[in-house]
């Protein structure tokens, strides 16, 4: 069993940090330059790459040796943001969790040593923590099994990979942001989910939490249903640049009313914060309801992790200022949100006017003034 245990189910872990020593492979690398790596261990790392789980390395080894280890087996390629040194495993395992900017109850951590567990459980409590024995079942685990898998998920590493490469040119571009973001050649596609993409929709309601503004997961079925209904849009938002995918980084949910657009839910993957993208979807959708004449309300519920969003609307103009559109929407209920309990929603406030376009990223989006059977996307300059 692991280190830790509870009543509740389990958060889903986001990134598995490995030992090496006698957990990866077999034996200690100082002693045996010749370390094995079981067939199982790398079907398993295979596997919870392909659920879009990251994995990363933590261990007391020369770096340079472990690390050209890693290649020779032909492995080095899974690990993210890896810690092969000789400080204490809490800090590393600290770091790379800050590197990902996961929370630490979305991290776990498997090592043969229970005072190296014992010590990383001390100063990071929320770890989940594992022994050695315990690699071949972890993908039994409900922990480690996503309820879906998706495209996005399948190549979620490469993604973070090219994040990274992305973040040292940003490190050493000579030049005001707005001028390295344009140099990203950053393309943003506003896209009226079908019933293929529900997955990756659903993806992002559970696993987008600082960016997610009422911390709601809608179901597989809850997001079906309101495919078939023609008064509420699902939106499915995706970002490209010169480095590659970033997938889907952002979902809405609207029920569009005569007088008000009920903004139901707004998530975005903290992955592009940094490039504004809250706020160019923001802005469209912004724009997109002065062009119809309409107000906007928008459901927000503060949870401890999604204050990011609050400021986002705010910054954006919605307040709670009175307005007699607001009775237009109807209080929230189980069936919109999957069952799920929604807790005290505040209500904000948006009177529409046009925004004016980004000037960092290329929008291609729908017309949300009409439902048109054939495609009416609007490219916007950057």
């Amino acid at each position: 069993m692991s280190d830790k245990t509870g009543a509740d189910a389990p958060a889903m872990v986001k990134c598995l940090v490995w030992d090496l020593d006698n957990t990866l492979w077999q034996g200690t690398l100082l002693e045996d330059a010749e370390v094995r790596l079981p067939d199982a261990i790398r079907t398993a790392v295979i596997e919870l790459d392909s659920r879009g789980i990251l994995q990363s390395v933590c261990s007391r080894n020369d770096h340079d040796l472990a690390w050209a280890r890693l290649e020779e087996l032909g492995i080095a390629e899974y690990f993210v943001l890896p810690e092969i040194g000789w400080g204490p495993k809490s800090e590393a395992v600290g770091r790379i969790a800050e590197g990902l900017n996961f929370a630490h109850r979305t991290i776990a951590f498997i090592d043969d040593q229970p005072a190296e567990r014992a010590e990383v459980s001390y100063h990071l409590p929320d770890v989940r923590c594992y022994p050695a024995e315990e690699a071949l079942t972890l993908t039994s685990l409900p922990e480690f099994s996503p309820a879906v898998s998706t495209v996005d998920s399948r190549r979620r590493r490469e993604m973070y990979q090219a994040g990274f490469r992305r973040e040292s040119e940003r490190s050493e571009f000579d030049g005001p942001d707005q001028e390295f973001l344009r140099s990203l050649e950053l393309v943003m596609r506003i896209d009226r989910a079908t019933a293929e993409e529900i997955t990756r929709v659903e993806e992002l309601t559970l696993r987008t939490s600082q960016m997610n503004a009422t911390g709601v997961h809608y179901s597989d079925r809850a997001l079906r249903d309101l495919l078939a209904d023609p008064s509420h849009e699902v939106l499915v938002t995706s970002l490209t640049d010169r480095f590659g995918p970033h997938g889907a980084v952002g979902v809405m949910l609207l029920e569009k009313h005569p007088a008000v657009w009920h903004l139901k839910l707004l998530a975005t993957s903290c992955r592009v914060v940094s490039f504004g993208a809250g706020s160019v979807i923001l802005s469209w959708l912004v724009s997109q309801a002065a062009a119809a004449g309409v107000h906007l309300v928008a459901d927000f519920r503060r949870t401890d992790r999604n204050r990011m969003m609050e400021v986002a609307y705010r910054f954006a103009g919605f307040d709670e200022e009175p307005c007699a559109c607001r009775d237009a929407v109807p209080a929230p209920h189980a069936s919109t949100t999957g069952g799920a309990d929604q807790g005290e929603a505040e209500r904000l406030h948006l009177a529409a006017a046009p925004q004016p376009p980004s000037t960092t990223i290329r929008l291609i989006a729908p017309d949300l003034t009409a439902r048109p059977a054939a495609d009416t996307s609007v490219v916007a300059p950057a």
